[in-house]
């Protein structure tokens, strides 16, 4: 039986040479937007409750994370 990935990475590495990859779960990072690690994404879960587009998200590392949500934790508990 033929298995086929509905979605993949496609990018032209010259004229006569593309490199393509098919998208799993464990294929698929971003590089966190404060301290510029690679963070793992897992794209189901990303986007599970339907809202977030791939261009217009970010998402922290694991230390990051907790250091905005300190961050806004307190700003919440002056409010």
């Amino acid at each position: 039986m033929e298995v086929f990935f509905m979605f993949y990475v496609k990018e032209k590495i010259s004229p006569s040479v593309d490199v393509t990859v098919d998208l799993h779960d464990d294929n698929v990072f971003c590089i966190c937007p404060n301290c510029g690690c690679e963070v793992e994404i897992d794209l189901v879960e990303l986007f599970s409750k339907g809202d977030g587009d791939l261009y217009g998200t970010s998402v922290y590392c694991t230390e990051c994370s907790k250091s905005k949500l300190k961050d806004f934790k307190n700003v919440r508990s002056k409010i």
